[in-house]
């Protein structure tokens, strides 16, 4: 029993410092830059400036889906897989556009890359390109995500929107911040673009 209850302790101080390890590490990530123009207790409108991104385009139509494929070949890109073997820095959030008809997900370039100092991928599924500027409303919420979150947190998100008279454009996106081995403090939002009159 004694022992038993001492492999318990040092695993429980083991996933602690694991734990707190991970949540320092993602907190030192280079997150994409954005300006918060409002903000109430349910959600944000942010604008995001044009970034730099890296994308692939899927088949998968589920969160399930896209999330493992697509961020292996995103990732081997940034680990060395292209033309110079660089290795880029991971940042925040990792984008994801899911559809019917397919969808994509993006990592956005760390801040001191440009498009064209970008090195060309191996991989040539993934694309280069920089997005265009847009305010989007946000809605957060914590721990790992599935496509029921997904699901009900888009359609949460459009309804406090058309309550306060603000229309959207285009589909709902997934921003995830977090590795998946962070158990705790995770960080998940809804995204989607809206006609916002910036004066």
């Amino acid at each position: 029993m004694k022992l038993f209850v001492l492999v318990f302790v040092v695993a429980v101080v083991v996933i602690v410092i694991i734990q707190s390890y991970t949540i320092m590490a993602a907190n030192r990530t280079e997150e994409q830059k954005y300006t918060v123009i409002l903000k109430d207790k349910d959600l944000e409108i942010r604008f995001y400036p044009s970034a730099t991104v890296a994308t692939i385009h899927s088949d998968a139509r589920s969160y399930k889906d896209l999330s493992g494929s697509g961020f292996r070949k995103l990732a081997g890109y940034i680990f060395g897989g292209n033309e110079t073997n660089t290795s880029i820095s991971m940042t925040a959030p990792v984008h994801m556009n899911i559809k019917d008809t397919g969808s994509s997900m993006s990592f956005v370039m760390p801040s001191s890359y440009s498009e064209d100092m970008l090195p060309k991928p191996n991989n040539p599924e993934v694309l280069i390109h920089k997005t265009a500027d847009e305010y989007v409303a946000v809605i957060k919420f914590g721990g790992f995500a599935s496509d029921k979150d997904l699901e009900f947190y888009s359609a949460r998100l459009k309804k406090l929107l058309e309550e306060k008279g603000i229309t959207t454009y285009g589909n709902a996106r997934f921003l995830g911040y977090n590795p998946p081995y962070q158990l705790v403090g995770r960080r998940n939002e809804i995204i989607v673009s809206v006609h916002w009159n910036a004066e």
